[in-house]
């Protein structure tokens, strides 16, 4: 599994479709090659990448001597540069273009120190980059671990509910100085309990009662019995949900039923080039956001290649439609967000000076 530019849970809320083994299977396939695909379209990566990689001196570049261009390799933030075995300090360089990176193509030595890219017996390989390599670094505050960590080895985390609100398979996460990718999420009892008369089997019996009404998050899934419940909104030891959510069936729930939501989460350990490490309860979980036109361009271009599977790539457009049908207005938006896409956040071609 690479990394996406959206969750599962994304493409199953645009799609309102019901999560189940055979349909989650189905839209990590087309998440996987959606996200590969946006990454050819815009000759990029965009994931922040912790890494060593090596550089010919600027000569055979046809660049400038004080000048490396970084190509394909675009950092966010450099950590470590050496030249010919020598340490550059920070001071001595600059990442460009200033103005509004990262993320930055290309690091120029600064003309007014004594600093100088150098090569040993030949040019190859002789500057080496240590630093955070990708597009941007755009992080959220997504909650915290509700139990420690203490192996490397470990695949699962549990966490608060203001994760289990903002987290979903598909997920970049960062806690501490380790990148983890969420590849599943489970339901794990929430110690809370519904209260008050229970629910009745009806759409307008929206008001779970629970003990305590913090331990809970807007936006967040929850599972009563077999019936799942999206939280729309808290107040006090109430919350306001909208039944029947992710396809389940609407049924009645006595007093005292289990509260579950998806708070324990499987996750691919030392993830983008960092270090599995263990991590202390409450470790704050952080979030790493694509950009939103990537996001959305990742979401349709999965949603995409599910209606075609669906449809045994047998679409076909009738003779004679207008512009104003579905099928045109569809036929246009995918190519439009693709352009947008690209426009933003395509990197395109240089020339370099002699």
């Amino acid at each position: 599994m690479g990394v996406w530019y959206a969750t599962r849970e994304d493409v199953m809320r645009a799609l309102d479709s019901k999560e189940t083994a055979r349909n989650a299977r189905q839209i990590d396939r087309a998440l996987e090659s959606a996200s590969r695909g946006v990454e050819a379209l815009c000759h990029r990566t965009f994931a922040p990448t912790t890494a060593t990689k090596s550089f010919d001196w600027p000569g055979p570049q046809y660049a400038r001597p004080w000048r490396l261009w970084l190509d394909a390799n675009e950092v966010i933030s450099v950590t470590t540069l050496t030249s010919g075995g020598t340490t550059i300090a920070s001071g001595d360089y600059f990442l460009e273009p200033d103005a509004y990176g990262p993320p930055y193509n290309r690091i120029e030595i600064d003309l007014g120190s004594s600093a100088a890219f150098t090569s040993r017996d030949t040019y190859q390989r002789a500057i080496t980059v240590t630093g955070l390599f990708g597009y941007r670094n755009d992080e959220t505050a997504a909650g915290t671990l509700t139990a420690a960590v203490n192996s490397a080895t470990v695949t699962t985390l549990s966490v608060n509910a203001a994760a289990s609100a903002l987290l979903g398979a598909g997920s970049v996460l960062r806690i501490d100085s380790e990148r983890l990718l969420v590849t599943a999420r489970a339901m794990a009892d929430t110690g809370q309990n519904l209260g008050g008369s229970g629910l009745t089997a009806q759409a307008n019996s929206v008001t779970v009662a629970v003990g305590d009404g913090t331990q809970f998050a807007m936006d967040e899934t929850i599972l009563i019995d077999s019936e799942r419940m999206l939280v729309v909104d808290i107040a006090g030891n109430q919350l306001t949900v909208i039944r029947a959510w992710d396809g389940s069936v609407l049924a009645a729930h006595p007093n005292g039923a289990n509260i579950y939501a998806p708070r324990t989460l499987t996750v691919t350990r030392g993830a983008l080039g960092t270090i599995p490490a263990t991590h202390a309860n409450s470790a704050t979980v952080t979030r790493w956001d694509p950009p939103g036109p990537i996001r959305d361009l990742t979401i349709a271009e999965t949603i995409n290649r599910l209606t075609n599977e669906r449809a045994g790539y047998a679409r076909t457009r009738r003779t004679g439609d207008g512009n104003s049908s579905d099928q045109a207005k569809t036929a246009r938006d995918l190519p439009g967000l693709r352009e947008q896409a690209y426009n933003s956040h395509g990197r395109k071609a240089r020339t370099r000076a002699v």
